[in-house]
């Protein structure tokens, strides 16, 4: 019954094997709801089709429409169950007589596809011929094109140096590029008004809704074609309303709908507040800027970062713990960084180069500002989005990547903009929700400095859209220019205006003072923990007991493995160890979060080891090498001792070449391994024997 609510359907069936039980929504008089039959007996496919009909109101004239073919293609790819329904409902609207469409579908869920398909079968049924597809942004319009629209081959056409074709049938075009504010610049009108049947808005969040948008002037021209809006986002306030002019969604499927399905990626929240933004920052009496200017004598807070005032530190630390996370996990996980403008997406992008160092260094598109301004960063866009294409890595940013980029293997997001427009968040988010299995893209982090995520406890984040004005009549039909919505441009990217002075001041100490994670529960409800709880939950999880941690631990070849596998689940020991202590190695940081053992230092465990004696089974010239190793694990901890590079270091550098201690020393490879595995169960000794 569930699953028949959801796909409105009128019949639903469950059986034991022996029989079937059936429910009807449309039953005929006399006849009743539920019912039960032979397993033999099942309805025959035309009954079904009767009931559908009743109660979708499909009519006898539209059913060719209906049941048009969808596009099929040699891969073998078929629609998602929820694309299915979308393009149902819409062209099941069209067969009924609606004019203005709107669906509602989660980013990432495959709204060009599903828009494909609704094009391919109303082309195909002949109940539109000439179709524009609209969007505002070139790598909108250029991704539809070679993607999903391909099948349209030599009948589809880009529309571009202000000429409108009229040799062809699909047609894909920025709004901008049909419209302007001289009557040479609308092209649209060289044409008739009847020429387009269907007319496809997407991302219509953007500005058809407005009633004074240049988009509507194109609407209203074409007004007796068939309209379809695309929106992840309904945009529902005084002044802007997708539902008024578009009516109330044929179709909605929420991002929760997608996480719970398994074909959107769930997130993490990481939230860090930074000492300056949370507690604020008041400057001495007298002092000045980085150009010698007097500050102003007040309180600057987190509202106030990047957009008034700039502590350089702030930046570094910000990108020092960008890089921390990626180095702890992958330091090649594409990432976006959102800055307060392109002035800050400037200086994060120089901030993470100098983090990053030799990263940056080996090739320098690591990182790219990724703005309107750019004209180098805008020529990386398409190679950032590509899953084959290794850089650029991490993109700054303001406002460029905020909607309608398609970058499937987008594993963090970073949040250092103050963000308090719905549309506009959800927009963000939606570039790290699509899952790409082949290049191991299952969920995503959101890195948050700004209190943005703060946003996925208001109701509205995935509730219904509600419509806040509706115009009458009388209403004047272009009402005033409302004040814009905070962090919403209409624009790929704007610059400062001009005039606008920031204080820049270096030498201001800032730091964190609190980490928080945040998870998706079972319910797809948000949960708060501390760092620490977090990591203790997730490792007991991996290893559900102390037992069962030490055995994996212990017959792990190299311990780099289960600590890499941890990091995978988000825990990153140097973060526990800055709680517990840095002198701690990693397995006494998970045996002490995760199942409450006292811990002892890597100097400890390492006296321990010298203290039993433990070399004297080797030569002197092996004990020298594995004595060295245990001091270097004090030191620096397992994984150091465990990499092969660690040789080619002092005071090994001393005793040979690589090649010739293990080969010489220890007698090969095999046999070098062999002793680190089992200085490795000695330094553990007294917790596997207990």
């Amino acid at each position: 019954m569930g699953y028949a609510e959801i796909l409105e359907v009128p019949c639903a069936f469950s059986s034991n094997g022996d029989a079937f039980a059936a429910h009807n929504k449309v039953p005929a008089d006399g006849e009743d709801i539920e019912t039960q039959f032979p397993i033999e007996s099942f309805l025959p496919p035309d009954v079904l089709w009767a009931r559908y009909k009743i109660f979708r109101g499909i009519e006898d004239k539209d059913q060719n429409l209906v049941v048009q073919p969808y596009y099929e293609d040699s891969s073998g790819k078929e629609a998602r169950y929820y694309q299915v329904d979308a393009i149902n409902r819409t062209i099941e609207a069209v067969a009924n007589g609606q004019k203005r469409v709107l669906l509602v579908m989660a980013t990432g869920t495959g709204k060009t596809y599903t828009t494909f398909q609704i094009i391919w079968r109303l082309w195909k049924a002949k109940a539109v011929k000439r179709v524009l597809f609209l969007a505002d942004r070139n790598i909108l319009v250029d991704q539809t094109l070679v993607n999903d629209f391909k099948p349209f081959g030599s009948v589809m056409t880009k529309i571009k140096n202000r000429k409108l074709d009229p040799s062809y049938e699909i047609y894909l075009g920025l709004y901008q590029a049909i419209t302007g504010t001289s009557e040479e610049e609308k092209i649209f009108t060289s044409v008739s008004a009847d020429f387009f049947d269907l007319i496809i808005i997407d991302e219509c969040h953007r500005g058809s809704a407005a009633d004074d948008a240049a988009w509507r002037e194109i609407l209203d021209y074409f007004t007796n074609a068939i309209q379809i809006g695309l929106t992840a986002t309904p945009k529902e306030t005084k002044y802007v309303s997708n539902m008024t002019y578009f009516g109330e969604p044929v179709y909605t499927y929420s991002l929760k709908q997608g996480i719970e399905d398994g074909f959107l990626a769930p997130y993490k929240v990481i939230r860090i507040d930074i000492d300056k933004d949370v507690l604020g920052w008041t400057p001495p009496s007298g002092m000045t800027d980085d150009l010698g200017r007097e500050i102003e004598g007040r309180t600057y807070n987190q509202v106030d970062m990047d957009r008034i005032l700039v502590l350089n530190q702030r930046t570094k630390l910000v990108a020092k713990r960008v890089m921390q996370f990626l180095l702890a996990t992958d330091p090649y996980a594409k990432t976006i960084i959102f800055c307060e403008d392109i002035d800050h997406a400037e200086r994060m992008r120089s901030a993470i180069v100098n983090a990053a160092g030799k990263l940056a260094l080996d090739n320098p598109k690591y990182v790219m500002r990724i703005t309107g301004d750019s004209v180098e960063g805008k020529a990386e866009l398409d190679n950032f989005i590509d899953p084959e294409s290794t850089f650029p890595v991490i993109a700054t940013t303001s406002e460029l990547l905020t909607t309608g980029v398609d970058a499937k293997t987008c594993k963090l997001i970073v949040l250092d903009k103050t963000i308090s427009s719905m549309t506009v968040f959800k927009q963000i988010i939606g570039r790290g929700t699509r899952i790409d299995e082949e290049h191991n893209k299952y969920f995503f982090t959101i890195m948050d400095f700004k209190k943005a995520t703060e946003l996925f406890r208001d109701p509205d984040f995935d509730g219904e859209p509600v419509v806040i004005y509706e115009p009458d009549e009388d209403d004047d039909p272009v009402p005033p220019d409302p004040e814009p919505e905070d962090g919403e441009v209409n624009n790929d990217e704007v610059n400062e205006e001009p005039g606008v002075y920031k204080v820049r001041v270096s030498g201001v100490e800032v730091s964190i003072i609190s980490e928080r994670v945040e998870y998706l529960n079972a319910e797809g409800q948000l949960v708060t923990e501390s760092y620490r709880d977090f990591s203790r939950k997730q490792i007991r999880t991996e290893f559900t007991s102390l037992n069962d941690f030490l055995q994996h631990w212990q017959s792990a070849k190299k311990k780099q493995a289960i600590i890499d596998e941890l990091e995978e689940y988000g825990i990153v020991l140097d973060h526990l160890a800055a709680e517990v202590g840095k002198d701690y190695g990693d397995f006494d940081l998970i045996c002490h979060i995760a199942y409450d053992q006292p811990p002892l230092t890597r100097k400890e465990r390492a006296n321990n080891v010298k203290k039993r004696n433990y070399f004297t089974k080797y030569g002197e010239k092996a004990k020298a090498v594995l004595t060295a190793l245990l001091d270097k694990y004090a030191d620096e901890g397992i994984s150091t001792m465990e990499s092969a590079k660690v040789l080619k270091l002092k005071p090994f550098s001393d005793m040979g070449t690589p090649v010739e201690i293990i080969n010489q020393v220890f007698g090969g490879k095999d046999r070098y391994e062999q002793a680190i595995q089992e200085l490795e169960q000695e330094i553990y000794n007294q917790d596997v024997s207990a």
